[in-house]
């Protein structure tokens, strides 16, 4: 069986996994084989230097998780984690913005059941 202290050896692993992802989803091309014009705004886009930050912070969480209490740079880590996350918010914030605020259908009243008469 497994020792209980492999368990955040095993979660740092995992997280620096997505933590890869989401790197490579920054720095990879985004390439649609069509461009739908029909809409009535624009769509704000994606920082890619902005979700690469969010990609290192994530690494630098996992290094943190990885290192547990006997790697003398985990606070480090951390702190630099949070600093590259608030960056990644902070270059991408009207895009977040955008996909928190805009309700698109439900704006519009399709997205809501029918009121029944009374």
């Amino acid at each position: 069986m497994f020792r209980v202290e492999t368990i955040p050896l095993i979660l740092g692993v995992l997280v620096a996994v997505l933590g890869v992802a989401i790197v490579a989803d920054a720095w990879l091309p985004d390439e649609m084989a069509f461009r739908s014009d029909r809409r009535r705004q624009e769509r704000a886009e994606r920082s890619p230097g902005a979700e690469g930050c969010i990609g290192l912070a994530v690494l630098c969480m996992a290094a943190a998780l990885i290192g547990r209490d006997t790697w003398r740079y985990g606070t480090v880590a951390m702190i630099l984690g949070v600093l590259l996350f608030m960056m990644g918010l902070y270059g991408n914030r009207h895009y977040l913005r955008e996909r928190i605020v805009n309700r698109g259908a439900l704006r519009r009243g399709k997205g809501r059941p029918p009121e029944q008469p009374r």
